[in-house]
């Protein structure tokens, strides 16, 4: 028997009142973590470098905001696969319109690739930095490593779970580390995490860019479907226990994964703000690091971006499988999935472009397609035909509208600024 079967046998006893105590609760435990990679991707290394060098704590904030909305929309999404037993994909093709189902399925590819673009470009940089090797290499060994690791899905949800969740724990403690060793100016953060303040525009791009990469249009498709088959629920009982036990792992995964992306803004304060606000690469910040932290601080920061680009690479090969089967009822190959949504990393660096403005970049991206899945995602979950008793109550709707709005707000404020508009509240 294998680690996935042992897993539903235990859940099956729980659920039935069999089994009691901790350590049976941690059999559901996993479809959060899995999600909560996304939300410590390398696309997030980029975006809390450039905030905490060029805007010091200010930004803060905007870290504590994302993380927020992020909770909500995945605790919708897992809500949605364990009461209906289908993914966000799936649901979205049987009950919009088939116009409607092409483009959602459109805009989701392009945030997928943007997602891939981001996490693989971050893993390749990783490597190449640490053995110094041409980027070009450091992506054919990422490529490699994320498609060894895919091949554990073969033997169930079980092992990836373990994987993702170790990874997610090398992270972790590497920011732990982090902020050991770098000198933060914890008053000035704490004003930082409670004071909204945008200082000019270009804090607005990488606000926006930071909302991207935090709240993830992939992750709400996935977690969705990471839920919607993976314990057998007999009656309503089961689905409220199971509900019950998803709310809380969504709240401890995703506040670890907040915590740490406030630590990466917060060693980028305090070792570049103050006469290096202009650093705004990885490997500029890695360079400076050493002379400013010490090679420890260097090295560990290398070990989690090596760590989060192929764990969050995984994760979104993953994802980008489950939408091209739920939108179109297609499934194709891992390898081919694989080779398809690393091409774009493959191009922008043989054209040449700077990797981490790329990265940069694809946050934007998907940042714009992210209200595709949270307006569908908040059709569903207050459907009453579709939810049943567990339809989103008039509180929980409020509050997911609101982050709509939020996301849907500032995605206009940088269009407005992309076209050169004048945006009238923010400080000159």
């Amino acid at each position: 028997m294998n680690s996935t079967e042992r897993t539903r046998r235990g859940m099956a006893a729980v659920l039935a009142g069999e089994r009691h105590g901790l350590f049976s609760r941690l059999l559901f435990v996993g479809p959060a973590v899995i999600a909560s990679i996304a939300y410590v991707d390398p696309g997030n290394y980029a975006t809390n470098i450039q905030a905490g060098a060029g805007y010091g704590y200010t930004l803060l904030w905007v870290v504590l905001l994302a993380n927020l909305i992020a909770m909500m929309f995945q605790a919708l999404s897992a809500r949605l696969g364990i009461v209906t037993g289908r993914n966000l994909a799936e649901m979205s093709r049987d009950h919009f319109p088939r116009p409607v189902v092409w483009v959602m399925w459109a805009v989701s590819e392009v945030a997928a690739m943007a997602t891939d673009l981001a996490e693989f470009l971050g893993g390749a940089i990783g490597l190449a930095l640490l053995f110094g090797i041409p980027l070009f290499w450091g992506m054919v060994v990422t490529a490699i490593v994320t498609y060894g690791i895919l091949i554990f899905e073969r033997q169930g949800f079980r092992p990836m779970e373990l994987i993702i969740g170790t990874m997610i724990g090398i992270i972790s403690l590497c920011y732990l580390v982090e902020i050991f060793l770098a000198p933060i100016d914890w008053p000035a953060a704490g004003t930082g995490l409670i004071t909204p303040r945008m200082p000019d525009a270009q804090a607005l791009t990488i606000a926006v860019g930071i909302i991207g990469a935090t709240v993830m249009p992939h992750a709400v498709y996935l977690h969705s479907g990471l839920t919607q088959s993976r314990a057998t629920l007999r009656n309503e009982d089961d689905r409220r226990r199971v509900l019950r036990f998803s709310n809380i792992e969504v709240v401890v995964a995703l506040a670890i994964a907040g915590m740490v992306n406030m630590a990466m803004v917060m060693m980028a304060a305090s070792a570049f703000h103050s006469g290096h606000s202009e650093v705004a690469e990885i490997e500029n910040a890695y360079h400076l690091l050493t002379p400013l932290l010490g090679s420890a601080a260097a090295a560990v920061f290398l070990v989690s971006l090596i760590t989060s680009g192929v764990s969050s690479s995984v994760v979104g090969t993953m994802a980008g499988q489950m939408i091209m089967q739920g939108f179109l009822h297609v499934r194709v190959p891992i390898w081919l999935r694989r080779l398809v949504t690393m091409a774009p990393a493959f191009a922008v660096v043989a054209l040449g472009y700077n990797a981490t403005d790329a990265l940069v970049l694809s946050q934007v991206i998907l940042s714009i397609a992210l209200p595709v899945p949270m307006i569908a995602l908040i059709i569903f979950v207050s459907r009453p035909d579709i939810m049943g008793t567990f339809v989103a109550g008039p509180l929980l709707r409020i509050g997911a509208l609101l982050g709509a709005v939020v996301v849907l707000g500032l995605n206009f404020v940088l269009l407005a600024q992309t076209f050169g508009l004048p945006i009238p509240f923010l400080a000159e």
